[in-house]
């Protein structure tokens, strides 16, 4: 009869050889090992966990599409692909790709039910029929409608940093307060009421710090959806990140309150009134749990992103004082009245061009963005044939890099790329414009393209012209580096600015 010793390490080492076994069947039995990558990547996906885990892949991305070129391996059925001319078709709207299982890691437990929503949800008819009623509200004619929501934020914004920063002549790191105004101005457009976020100057309530410890969670966990089902969506002991039950609960608050008062208390439209309008539109289709499912939407998924975009703005702008004079001198010379407005930044081409490029260095979202070969596999420009139900990839932070779309030196920062270059014709730089515009990754492609992408735009743009027309700023040392997390959003820390109030009215170049 066998020890409990002996018995113990027979058990460890049956489960030693089913783990070797295991690795050695996703080696052999991979329909991807023509494609070159990172060795550990042909036998498990836990070589692309760990890497996603130390919040920086976008770096071992690039690197290993420069060694390797246009189609990495990064698991044993999962590819890399950074050929912009392949974006139609991984992203094709007319017979969309199917969403890969990554995204079923953000689905949240309620009472035992599992619960999706539109980001989440991989049946592409569902998607479209649920969106198809608040789309258009998203287009850039209509979220101008939300402006008065926005230039409130603005207000708040600006007399904060004046009350706690300028006056008192102290470093304001922006890194925090361009994310307190991302939630702040989501909330306020959404459901006419703040967070008081900016109010209280921390994330008192805990909603960033939840935020980011769900995203950590689920840029992680998504690289072996598997795990989810032992650490967070097991029926026994949750294991997983904070939940977004306070983004429900709030939004649930929020449309009860509306229903029993009426109109937003701003006077002014807001997202939460525009959806109670589709809900009566569309009565077969959208009841009070689907505009709880749109206002989430907002809530979680429209305010890191922008703070990311702003963040990438200050920061850049500052950190190369050329495109900081260029840009003063613009908006100086364009004296528009504060908070700046939407129309009149339309011909403003140089803080197009700084915005444009302080996106493209700086995409918010920073994994690949996954999608399953449909039936009939994909062959690639090269000849190189993909079976179905590989999972493809396209990472921002490598598309945005491509040189042979944006140019020499795409790792700089260089606004000019967006504007015409000396003795290039008219035609040549709109037909260059256009292909970089059209290639910008930044917001995905595709029908599950960031909905609120123009949303983002109004609101970048508005801060960083409103904040650089007000306020002379400048970093403790242009030798001052941020810090970059990339976990799914991409998010930073450490932009420490000097500000005083602007006293010239010309700026010398």
């Amino acid at each position: 009869m066998l020890s409990i010793t002996e018995l113990i390490m027979d058990l460890g080492l049956a489960i030693v050889i089913l783990g070797v076994s295991h690795l050695l069947w996703n080696y052999l039995s991979s329909p991807l090992k023509a494609f070159p990558g990172p060795l550990w990547a042909s036998f498990t996906n836990l070589w692309r966990l760990q890497d996603v885990f130390k919040g920086r892949c976008d770096i071992t991305h690039n690197q290993l599409h420069r060694k390797y070129g246009t189609a990495v391996r990064m698991g044993p059925k999962v590819l890399s692909l950074s050929d912009p001319s392949v974006i139609p078709h991984v992203f094709n709207s007319k017979n969309p790709w199917m969403k890969s299982d990554m995204y079923n890691v953000n689905d949240v437990i309620v009472s035992g039910v599992r619960l999706k929503n539109l980001f989440s949800h991989q049946d592409e008819k569902w998607h479209s029929t649920y969106i198809r009623p608040v789309k258009g509200l998203y287009s850039m004619t209509k979220v101008q409608d939300m402006e008065p929501g926005v230039d409130v934020t603005i207000n708040l914004f600006m007399d904060k940093l004046r009350e706690r920063f300028v006056e008192k002549g102290q470093l304001c790191d922006m890194a925090d307060y361009l994310n307190f105004f991302a939630w702040d101005v989501m909330s306020q457009i959404t459901f006419s009421q703040n967070l008081g976020i900016l109010e209280a100057g921390s994330d008192y309530q805990g909603f960033l710090g939840r935020s980011n410890k769900s995203l950590d969670y689920f840029a992680s966990i998504s690289q072996m959806p598997i795990l989810d089902l032992l650490l967070d969506k097991n029926p026994i002991v949750r294991l997983g990140p904070p939940t977004f039950v306070w983004a429900n609960i709030f939004s649930l608050e929020q449309l009860q309150k509306r229903l029993s008062g009426g109109t937003p208390p701003s006077g002014h439209t807001d997202f939460l009134d525009k959806f109670l309008e589709t809900k009566k539109k569309y009565p077969d289709l959208v009841n009070d749990n689907t505009v709880v499912t749109y206002l989430l939407s907002n809530t979680l998924a429209g305010s890191d992103t922008t703070g990311s975009a702003m963040c990438s703005a200050v920061y850049h702008i500052l950190k190369h004082p050329r495109v900081h004079r260029k840009l003063r001198e613009e908006l100086y010379a364009a004296k528009v009245p504060l908070p700046a407005k939407w129309k009149d930044l339309q011909g403003l081409t140089y803080l197009d061009a700084v915005m444009r490029e302080s996106m493209r260095v700086n995409p918010g979202v920073g994994l690949m963005i996954e999608r399953i070969v449909p039936e009939g596999g994909f062959t690639l420009p090269d000849g190189r044939f993909i079976p179905a139900g590989t999972i493809v990839g396209m990472n921002p932070w490598v598309i945005n890099k491509n040189e042979a779309i944006f140019g020499a030196n795409t790792e700089e920062f260089i606004p000019e790329r967006w504007l015409p270059s000396p003795g290039e014709s008219d035609q040549a730089y709109q037909a260059r414009f256009t292909k970089m515009k059209s290639t910008d990754f930044t917001f995905g492609a595709g029908p599950r393209m960031c909905m609120g992408r123009y949303l983002s735009q109004l609101e970048s743009y508005k801060l960083i012209a409103t904040l650089f027309s007000t306020f002379e700023m400048e970093l403790p040392s242009l030798d001052h580096t941020w810090h970059v997390t990339n976990s799914w959003f991409v998010r930073h820390k450490s932009i420490p600015v000097k500000m005083r109030e602007r006293t010239d009215l010309a700026v010398s170049v």
